[in-house]
């Protein structure tokens, strides 16, 4: 049986919007690009054929992989109004250096740290699930520093 992978219901459109785009755009493109490459002859020492037929083989890795990641989605709907942290939540934290932060909590498949999109599973994510407004959560980094994220605000 297949790991249940987490989604936000944004996420699920992104994927399914990149899926749609990869199977009907870039096929499309990459197979115009190896009739062409075809038509320069001798195939073994055509590096244009190589090329595409290298984007091809990780086109459909992509496609496969999307496909396998919505075959097993579970759609995570927050609460209108949460009241603790959760799957889809976004959470505004300060830090224990002061910053403020804006986190979205989501699941691993569509995880982007440097956007502000934090997996579940992370230990920043899985420390902040199920904490409350005013809550402050301490997470060990990997370089073993103890960190505190206090939440200002749970959307």
């Amino acid at each position: 049986m297949a790991k249940e992978i987490i989604l936000t219901a944004e996420g699920k459109e992104k994927l399914e919007a990149e899926i749609h785009e990869l199977e009907t755009v870039k096929r499309i493109e990459i197979g115009e690009r190896i009739r062409i490459a075809r038509e320069f002859g001798d195939i073994s020492e055509n590096s244009e054929y190589d090329d595409a037929k290298n984007e091809q083989a990780f086109l459909e890795s992509r496609i496969a992989e999307i496909t396998q990641i919505l075959a097993n989605a579970v759609i995570a709907e927050p609460p209108k109004r949460p009241s603790r942290v959760v799957v889809g939540s976004v959470v505004t934290v300060v830090t224990d250096d002061g910053q403020d932060r804006m986190l979205t909590i989501v699941g691993a498949a569509e995880a982007d740290s440097s956007n502000g999109r934090i997996s579940n599973e992370s230990p920043v994510g899985s420390a902040l699930l199920g904490a409350k407004k005013g809550e402050t959560v301490k997470v060990e980094t990997p370089n073993g520093r103890i960190v505190s994220y206090t939440i200002q605000k749970i959307g």
